[in-house]
């Protein structure tokens, strides 16, 4: 069967929206428009029916009560209004907060905003595979710590991180968790009660839903978590954010959630196969590379390779040369950055090898015939790239 071009693997940065999805918000645009927050007439109420729909629907994905999902823009401002949220609001008990090197620039960028408002921030170190020791979160906790901060899946090298025991340790020091949960929710099972997280921050557009709308987990049973607002005006969210709410992207990530729900244990399985497909192949027909990531905790649809012997402008070349084949080189929100990627470097991995990394992101409408066409055109192009700087 010939290949469709081009092919997109980038399924880490964005996913496209499914077709239920969009079938789904359709009405919201056009027929039933209404503001979610008028009570006094049917536009209203249809849209409010709706977005309670879809606040079930996220609920029953990650196993927790409707009323302790807040609709937000994205994952960002979930990270922004949990990191800044529980910072203030606890500012009474302690100022210090606990994160990770490797986590995404909305937790990194926020925790350094924090430490110009006063506030330490511990940033714990991972292994070669990008993966936090428990024992370190224990060793950083103090009597002063409010918040710990991991995320459960690295959006760059996959490596999915050992949430439940980091937890179990949260709870016994009294302290509350928070992980972002982006790469992780409706690709591998996610439940809180079972993570142990009292905030988790998740997006549609990760999950084959609408851009510009997320939402955040906050616990309301035992402990009851507290948030400062971040947002003014209205009250909406029960507030805890303002702002009308947007009801066609909040019924896409309601349905995105609930078809990721039924899909999700067979497509990990046939992602999981695609993946290894396209690693054995890169593998076997080429030395000198390094994968990237957890061999086994990893993400289904993640690979994240290095080149030995293609320097750093080569590395770029790599890319810009796979035209056809929609990659990365790590997070789209740091792509514009000529600087190494900082979850490598974390790692222990140096520049040179960091420079010349590809992430793949593996998604639904990846096929075999796709998966053993980019692995051609990479044998190509690096065996290129090795020769113009006589390495062989």
């Amino acid at each position: 069967m010939a290949v469709k071009l081009p092919i997109y693997m980038d399924h880490h940065a964005t996913t496209p929206v499914a077709p239920e999805v969009f079938e789904a918000m359709r009405p919201f645009f056009l027929e039933q428009f209404g503001n979610a927050a008028s009570r006094s007439h049917a536009f209203g109420w249809a849209a409010e029916g709706a977005v309670e729909t879809a606040r079930a629907e996220v609920a029953q994905l990650i196993g927790c009560r409707p009323i302790e999902v807040v609709f937000t823009s994205g994952a960002t401002e979930s990270d922004n209004l949990a990191l800044k949220g529980v910072a203030y609001a606890y500012r009474d008990k302690g100022t210090h907060l606990v994160t990770s090197a490797v986590e995404h620039p909305a937790v990194l960028d926020t925790c350094k905003h924090l430490e110009k408002e006063g506030f330490q921030v511990t940033y714990l170190p991972v292994d070669r595979h990008g993966m936090v020791d428990p024992d370190d979160v224990a060793k950083a906790v103090t009597p002063k710590t409010t918040l710990v901060s991991v995320m459960l899946a690295s959006n760059e090298v996959g490596t999915i991180q050992p949430l439940a025991e980091i937890g179990r340790i949260c709870k016994a020091k009294g302290v509350l968790l928070h992980s972002d949960a982006v790469q992780g929710v409706g690709k591998i099972p996610v439940k809180v009660d079972g993570l142990g997280v009292d905030l988790l921050s998740l997006t549609a557009h990760k999950l084959y839903g609408p851009k510009g709308v997320g939402a955040l987990y906050v616990r309301m049973g035992s402990p009851r978590v507290r948030l400062v607002p971040q947002m003014d005006g209205g009250g909406h969210e029960k507030g805890r954010r303002s702002g009308t709410l947007n009801v066609p992207g909040i019924v896409g990530l309601g349905k995105a959630c609930e078809l990721s729900g039924r899909l999700m244990a067979p497509e990990a399985a046939r992602l999981v196969a695609l993946r290894e497909r396209l690693r054995a192949g890169l593998f076997v027909r080429l030395d000198h590379l390094h994968l990237n990531g957890h061999p086994t905790q990893r993400l289904p649809g993640n690979l994240n390779l290095s080149f030995d012997f293609v320097d750093g402008e080569a590395g770029e070349a790599l890319l810009l040369s796979l035209k056809e084949i929609a990659v990365s080189s790590g997070s789209a929100c740091t792509s514009a950055s000529m600087q190494a990627s900082h979850v490598l470097r974390a790692m222990g991995i140096g520049d040179d090898l960091a420079h010349t990394s590809i992430r793949f992101g593996l998604g639904r409408s990846n096929t075999e015939e796709e998966v053993d066409y980019a692995c051609g055109r990479i044998v190509e192009e690096v065996t290129r790239l090795r020769a113009l700087g006589s390495f062989s």
